[in-house]
């Protein structure tokens, strides 16, 4: 079943909701982001990159990277009152029509 945005903001207030810390501050969740994209970027470098992985690394996988930011990002927009459906309306907005002659188009023929 594939979930809604909304769905999965719900879903991590939810589990947010049941703790006494709740969210973290925003600059807390920043630090915690960029820590998240640090551990994406090492797990793309360690596959398309020139650093394989040590044989003692353990195995990793961009998927739950990916997740890991995925969940952040809600918990940083829930702790703002963001609704990331509405937000993500707003940058393709920005995207069909400030860049809309950007990129070379393929072609449909």
């Amino acid at each position: 079943m594939e979930k809604s945005m909304a769905e999965m903001q719900r879903e991590v207030d939810l589990y947010i909701s049941q703790f006494k810390e709740g969210y973290f501050s925003p600059l807390a969740m920043l630090a915690r982001m960029s820590e998240e994209v640090g551990e994406l970027a090492r797990e793309v470098n360690h596959e398309f990159g020139e650093k394989p992985k040590k044989a003692s690394e353990a195995a990793n996988s961009i998927e739950l990277e990916l997740g890991d930011i995925l969940f952040i990002t809600i918990c940083f927009a829930n702790s703002l009152g963001i609704d990331l459906a509405e937000a993500h309306d707003k940058v393709m907005h920005k995207f069909n029509t400030r860049d809309a002659n950007r990129w070379t188009p393929k072609n449909t023929d």
